[in-house]
């Protein structure tokens, strides 16, 4: 039996749901997505995750026909219905059905779908041995252009900076900001340890406010491990004791090498198999539990 997917208020095999092609998430990219985890029954950081998407689509003037409530029933009724206990969500959500043209008058109701499944992003050994990230040449977006905190459905900047990455035989690619300062790789926040402090590009540096960039401030914050957001450059990158990536589908993935520079000793640090190992404790108890149908 295969996946059911959540379409506009039904629960439907994954062969049969379809949405339109003149549906403007997929002619413009004109929509908002969140990535969600669940671990043993329990959806981690689900309302974080929610008001995220809420307030993505109210800056794009994109009107979710779920109230927040809602949502959060229809992603755990998702998961129950395919009897999934440990999985990966994709929430989305579009202008929905318009014309060719861009106008967002034109189009009707917003398009809901809900995917739950599994996925593994990095192979398991990136988590024992860490892994080796390059920088690549595209940048990321001006946030003057397009704010990175709306999480909406055109990515084409990260795909070209993950194209180059796998062109560099690598796993991730490390992005800059148009002014040659360390932002985030293509679907991940980055940090350092340097000088007993954990450090990571601010908000302003054109990055996407991770939930899981959050949940490890404050893991850090509860170990007694000084934090700091700070405009960072390679340069403060190749000489850091450590370095992680954070992000829901990745978790806490170590970074032992940087265009070819090792970090520290080259393997995972201490700070950052603390902070995994916290982590892994946190999604034990902080989500929304549910039961598997």
């Amino acid at each position: 039996m295969g996946l059911k997917i959540y379409l506009n208020g039904k629960w439907v095999p994954e062969q049969q749901a379809k949405v339109s092609v003149f549906d403007h998430g997929l002619l413009y990219g004109d929509g908002v997505f969140e990535g969600i985890r669940s671990y043993d029954g329990l959806v981690f950081q689900l309302e974080r995750h929610i008001d995220r998407l809420f307030e993505s689509a109210h800056t794009l003037m994109l009107k979710v026909p779920l109230t927040k409530r809602a949502m959060i029933d229809a992603v755990v009724k998702t998961l129950k219905v395919n009897r999934l206990k440990d999985a990966y969500i994709r929430l989305v959500v579009t202008r929905g059905v318009g014309d060719l043209g861009l106008d967002p008058r034109k189009c009707g109701a917003a398009t809901v779908f809900i995917i739950a499944d599994t996925i593994v992003l990095y192979p398991e050994k990136v988590y024992r041995q860490g892994m080796e990230i390059v920088t690549v040449p595209t940048p990321r977006n001006l946030p003057e252009a397009l704010n990175p905190q709306i999480k909406s459905l055109n990515y084409l900047n990260n795909i070209l900076a993950k194209i180059e990455a796998t062109n560099a035989g690598v796993e991730e690619a490390l992005m800059l900001s148009a002014h040659g300062y360390v932002a985030e790789c293509t679907g991940d926040n980055i940090f350092i340890i340097r000088r007993g402090r954990l450090v990571t590009p601010p908000p302003w540096a054109g990055i996407l406010k991770g939930i899981t960039r959050g949940v490890v401030l404050e893991l850090a914050t509860q170990a007694g491990i000084p934090v700091a957001e700070e405009m960072l450059t390679r340069h403060d990158l190749y000489n850091a004791e450590e370095c992680f990536l954070t992000g829901t589908a990745a978790e806490i993935a170590p970074i032992v090498k940087i265009d070819g520079r090792p970090i520290g000793r080259a393997k995972p640090g201490p700070v950052t198999r603390g902070l995994m190992a916290d982590f892994r404790k946190l999604t034990k108890r902080a989500g929304i539990r549910y039961r598997p149908a």
